[in-house]
């Protein structure tokens, strides 16, 4: 595990684990908040990159499997002043940026949260990255749709290093 017992003043580098590029497999719950069990796969592949000395990142997520295909791009936001972090998301197929996520990494796991609206009702909406290594991490996001007594996780990633390529 990478230590991420830092200073306020470093939060600015929380996601310094991520730069780079990883095979990526999601794994995507088909009806979320509905009892549903029936969960789709995907392989593909992540490009994160550093903006502005690491207090931003660019990330690219490109993923086929049986149920289509998927590509997102996300703006991860450092606020100096906070020391929180927001996570901006945007899919190819909506083409819009989503409400930030707004969190901060505490004992090595990254903890984000976000009110939305998801089929007309009020929900919490958490994201996390756990198991982080230099080589791999988990990305998890979860419902709750009672005001956070209970989540129910609908998205998951697992990131593994890519290997680069010989000359």
């Amino acid at each position: 595990m990478i230590s991420q017992a830092v200073t306020a003043e470093d939060r600015q580098h929380d996601f310094d684990f991520n730069f780079g590029t990883w095979k990526t497999h999601v794994s995507r719950l088909q009806h979320p908040l509905t009892s549903a069990t029936n969960w789709v796969e995907y392989d593909g592949e992540s490009m994160i990159r550093p903006v502005w000395n690491g207090r931003s990142s660019l990330i690219e997520l490109e993923v086929e499997g049986p149920a289509g295909h998927i590509e997102g791009i996300g703006l991860r936001l450092y606020n100096p002043q906070s020391h929180q972090w927001s996570l901006n998301w945007a899919n190819s197929s909506e083409g819009a940026l989503t409400r930030p996520m707004v969190g901060e990494f505490k004992n090595g796991r990254g903890e984000f949260f976000d009110q939305e609206s998801y089929n007309g009702r009020a929900i919490l909406d958490r994201n996390g990255f756990t198991s982080i290594t230099s080589d791999s991490s988990r990305f998890e996001q979860a419902f709750s749709s009672d005001g956070g007594k209970t989540w129910e996780t609908n998205w998951a990633m697992t990131f593994t290093r890519a290997k680069e390529e010989p000359r």
